[in-house]
């Protein structure tokens, strides 16, 4: 295999490359990036390099655009085809939206936490989560607490009710004694 050769072959690739160091760089600089705007910023790279592999896809070697001729110059015409190019504009507007959304996101997130760093966020969502939490346990420590102290009264009410009728009911037998034995004396 010459020099030429491989030459010819690298650079007649050339735009596969391109598409899988882009697609490297975009991965890595989310994986790598705590900052969230950055992260942005890789997912658009590697985006962008899949617009461009479809793009590459969709060339034809010596066609032209898809536009009907008519006469001796549409003889032995080849036409590129259309569908990855309009497929491609569609997702570069979706592209555009979601970074918008994805930025508007980043800024509400700045607001909530002070950072827009990654680790900074998690860490702040982490002790909320752990405050909510311990929060939760001491409302359901004191909902369990009241509706024991709840259950005793209603068990002890009835003791009791039972117990004053008993002692009612005693003291009656008492007096009713007192009073025969007045009476019989």
């Amino acid at each position: 295999m010459s020099l030429a050769h491989l030459s010819e072959s690298f650079f007649g690739l050339f735009n596969y490359w391109v598409v899988i160091v882009l697609m490297m760089i975009g991965f890595y600089t989310v994986i790598s990036h705590d900052n969230l705007v950055k992260k942005l910023i890789g997912l658009n790279l590697f985006q962008t390099s899949v617009f461009i592999f479809y793009i590459s896809m969709g060339k034809i070697t010596g066609s032209t655009a898809p536009i009907l001729m008519h006469g001796e110059a549409a003889e032995g015409v080849v036409y590129a085809h259309p569908l990855p190019h309009v497929l491609i504009l569609t997702a570069i507007v979706v592209g555009v939206s979601t970074t918008a959304l994805g930025l508007a996101l980043v800024v509400r997130i700045h607001e909530a936490y002070g950072s827009i760093e990654e680790d900074d966020v998690l860490a702040a969502d982490f002790e909320t989560q752990d405050a909510e939490t311990e929060s939760e346990l001491r409302k359901s420590e004191r909902a369990n607490a009241q509706q024991l102290a709840q259950t005793r009264d209603d068990y002890d009410d009835g003791q009791e009710e039972e117990d004053d009728d008993i002692r009612d009911h005693d003291l009656r037998d008492k007096a009713d004694e007192r009073d025969s034995r007045g009476r019989i004396s």
